[in-house]
């Protein structure tokens, strides 16, 4: 059984430099939706795209409803499974406006991709997050030892994640020029800084 089809890959590559040169996506973006593509090959064995039947959506949805995480070995969280199906589908509705493609693929075929609004609202419902309260965070900055130099570099860090808020990707990619001791401000300069 194949792994890949050739017609099928150039498309893919086709594909992601749309993807970062017209739509602005970045690389993470863009292998998200190479993820997605590869899944619903999966599905359908790597027929190629150009034999694309709406009854291929509907049987990937089902496919991707048996799904596992890799990880916990859990079925597929419910924004996931969304995630999924809008990223195939945004590849299909490229691809339906590709020269080759009118004839077998139309806009309707692709709203075949279509998440039910139900799981759709419960995939982007948004879940409260427990955090600790400012008298909590306090109670454990004063907990914290303090004789060694990791000790105070810990705690030096503690208490700056809770002054400026900042990510841990944003702290650690900050440079000494980007904290003003004097005015007591932190510059996240997003051409530096992983904000």
């Amino acid at each position: 059984m194949a792994k890949f089809v050739e017609e099928n890959e150039r498309i893919k590559f086709d594909y992601a430099a749309y993807l970062r040169h017209v739509d602005g996506k970045d690389e993470t973006s863009i292998d998200k939706a190479r993820a997605a593509i590869r899944r619903f090959e999966e599905s359908t064995k790597f027929k190629p795209f150009k034999k694309f039947h709406r009854q291929q959506a509907m049987d990937f949805k089902d496919w991707l409803a048996k799904q596992k995480n890799t990880t916990t070995g859990k079925p597929l969280g419910l924004s996931t499974f969304d995630a999924t199906l809008r990223l195939v589908k945004g590849f299909f509705q490229w691809l339906a406006g590709r020269q080759g493609f009118r004839r077998v693929l139309s806009s309707q075929d692709v709203g075949y991709f279509n998440n039910t609004r139900k799981a759709g609202r419960l995939a982007h419902t948004q879940r409260e997050i427990p955090y600790p309260s400012a008298l909590q965070a306090a109670h454990a900055f004063q907990a914290m030892p303090f004789e060694t130099a990791f000790h105070k570099r810990d705690k030096a860090l503690f208490a700056f994640f809770m002054l400026t808020g900042a990510r841990d990707g944003a702290v650690a990619s900050l440079k000494l020029k980007h904290v003003n001791v004097d005015l007591g401000h932190v510059f996240q300069d997003a051409r530096e800084v992983k904000t």
